[in-house]
């Protein structure tokens, strides 16, 4: 895993000792090297840090050009298909110089231009600079695994992995983004493309930015979407679903494990984790696996890893938290730069520091939840009907009324839900005529309301919750301590397939993730198989130190900058309302460390 960036001046030359500033403010995402190329000209700079898995040579070093050096590429992931689109561009003609996986996406872009995109398998956000064309092009995966920013900052067009690497060295702060305010409160981050600055943007999950300059030197930009979800209802057997999950899973993680580092995993004792766990064993390989616990928690989740790890033999590290981890938050801003209100930011935080200690990477089990239908809100949903869903969408158009849906999934969203119809009791009135109208214009926009809810509810997890959260939360925790994080269950064809499904082949009300615990209950403990779900989050004790929210935000730069209202402030202390409280915490230490 790496961190990059890109500049294009449209007339005076990069100060090429600010720009290496830059790209070493990522130094943690890439420690093992660093480089930066410039044109001839000086106007177009790209810069890389490296963290090394595949080519440990200095062939596989970035920024990389193809033979006649007219394209460049910096690239942030992994490419697990590469041996397979590498001896496709073999046949075609193209030469190699390196054992890379960035390599091939130079060569499939001189072969297939953006075509390149839907050919590639794995997480990544790269950039390409065509000399010749005078092209920039930026992409992100599918699932957005791997971070990407861009903006005009101060004259000059700036992408980079995180966006500490465009701020650094420019001579003030952008505008903060009021909107974005409303929405970090409303989703707990902020929707792509917004981020929390002005003229700072998210390139979106799935998307290509293509920005050409024209013959004055003047940029044409534009953002398209690549791929989306794409729900059906194929009816197939169980069996049938069973093994070609199966099938699919084993594919993906062996992809997953090509490395020339060893791979550990992260294990919770879930599902998710354990089964990732189970099937890198089918494939002769017994990683480190690491856990987070809580300490005096009988649910804790290290005491399920130990069960999972003894059985399958594999060797187990684990970290406990206490209360006094809660300061990680003013260490945690740094990282994430945008304020993020999930309540495991800290225990991930910790259990990344943990396995860097042993691996340079990890499996992690993000994504199964959302395809298999693991969360608590699926099982909600799951019983209302396709015909529900159009019944609810005929009344929106027809009489003007909200979605029962999107209602019922904000609701299951919000953690301590702050929206246009409560968030005047918490906010400083002076900021109430600068809130967003529509609080869950995200939800909305990524509802599909023909859809059976579940698969309604499947494909705004993946976008929503996932995209924007847990995988945010996942990335910049892990590279945080230059630890690269493997997800396997966001193998892309594995997603399809479980989006080909009808629901009533892949759901059962009665038997979480039913497909994945097929594949899985020969293998496991049935103290594992039939452990209610829990989500990383820790007990609700661990946040509700109200005292120490109090002594954070009585007289912190939201009161003085008038954003949370002293009033607001006192009624979430009265209630002990800590999830709220959390959130305006968040904010609080984000603006202490960006902001002042």
């Amino acid at each position: 895993m790496c961190g990059l960036n890109g500049q294009i001046n449209r007339r005076a030359p990069i100060d090429p000792a600010v720009f290496d500033a830059k790209r070493d403010t990522l130094r943690h995402r890439g420690p093992d090297d660093a480089f930066s190329w410039f044109s001839d000209n000086g106007r177009v700079a790209l810069g890389f840090r490296r963290l090394s898995f595949l080519d440990l040579s200095p062939a596989g070093r970035q920024p990389m050009c193809n033979e006649n050096r007219d394209i460049w590429l910096v690239f942030n992931g992994e490419i697990y298909n590469y041996l397979e689109i590498k001896s496709e561009l073999q046949q075609k003609g193209h030469q190699f110089s390196s054992g890379s996986d960035a390599e091939v996406i130079i060569h499939g872009y001189e072969q297939w231009g953006r075509g390149v995109l839907p050919r590639l398998k794995g997480m990544f956000a790269f950039g390409i600079w065509d000399d010749r064309q005078q092209q920039l092009l930026l992409a992100r995966d599918r699932f957005g695994i791997k971070p990407l920013y861009y903006g005009s900052i101060n004259g000059s067009f700036q992408f980079a992995s995180e966006i500490k690497a465009l701020l650094y060295g420019e001579p003030g702060r952008p505008a903060l983004n009021v909107k974005a305010l409303g929405d970090y409160l409303t989703y707990r981050y902020i929707p792509s493309p917004d981020t929390i600055w002005e003229n700072i943007f998210k390139l979106p999950p799935a998307h290509y930015l293509e920005m050409r300059l024209d013959g004055a030197g003047n940029p044409e930009t534009r953002v398209e979407a690549y791929w989306s979800p794409r729900p059906s209802y194929d009816r197939l057997s169980p069996e049938a679903a069973i093994a070609q999950v199966d099938m699919l899973l084993t594919q993906s993680v062996k992809t997953h494990l090509r490395s020339d580092v060893p791979i550990g995993a992260f294990l919770s004792g879930g599902y998710d984790s354990s089964a990732l766990v189970d099937y890198m064993k089918r494939q002769g390989y017994l990683p480190n696996t690491f856990s987070i616990g809580f300490e005096g928690w009988e649910h804790s989740e290290h005491l399920y890893a130990g069960i999972v790890a003894e059985h399958l033999q594999a060797p187990l590290y684990t970290a406990i938290a206490t209360k006094g981890e809660l300061d990680l938050l003013d260490t945690l801003v740094y990282h994430y730069d945008e304020p993020i209100a999930d309540i495991s930011i800290i225990p991930t935080f910790m259990v990344s520091q943990l396995a860097a200690q042993y691996n340079k990477a990890v499996f992690s089990g993000e994504g199964a939840d959302e395809i298999f239908g693991g969360y608590w809100w699926q099982k909600d949903i799951a019983h209302y009907s396709q015909r529900r869903a159009v019944w609810d969408w005929l009344q929106q158009k027809l009489l003007g009324k909200s979605s029962f849906f999107v209602e019922k999934y904000a609701e299951a969203m919000a953690m301590g839900r702050i929206d246009e119809n409560n968030i005047r009791r918490y906010l400083h009135q002076d900021r109430w005529n600068q809130l967003p109208p529509r609080s869950d214009w995200f939800y909305e926009d990524n509802y599909r309301p023909l859809e059976h809810p579940l698969k309604a509810f499947q494909c705004m997890d993946i976008r929503c919750f996932m995209g924007e959260l847990v995988l945010t939360k996942i990335d910049r925790a892990s590279m945080a301590h230059s630890l690269e994080v493997r997800v396997p269950f966001l193998d892309h064809e594995l997603v399809e397939f479980m989006l080909s499904l009808a629901p009533k082949v892949f759901y059962r009300h009665n038997e979480t993730k039913f497909l994945l615990k097929k594949n899985i209950e020969k293998r496991l403990p049935d103290s594992i198989l039939h452990r209610p779900k829990q989500g990383f989050v820790g007990p609700d004790s661990y946040y509700m130190d109200i005292a120490w929210y109090a002594r954070q935000l009585r007289e912190g730069i939201l009161i003085q900058q008038k954003i949370l209202g002293r009033e607001g402030l006192q009624l979430m202390i009265d209630e002990q309302d800590h999830w709220r409280l959390w959130k305006f915490t968040v904010l609080e230490k984000w603006m202490q460390h960006w902001y002042e």
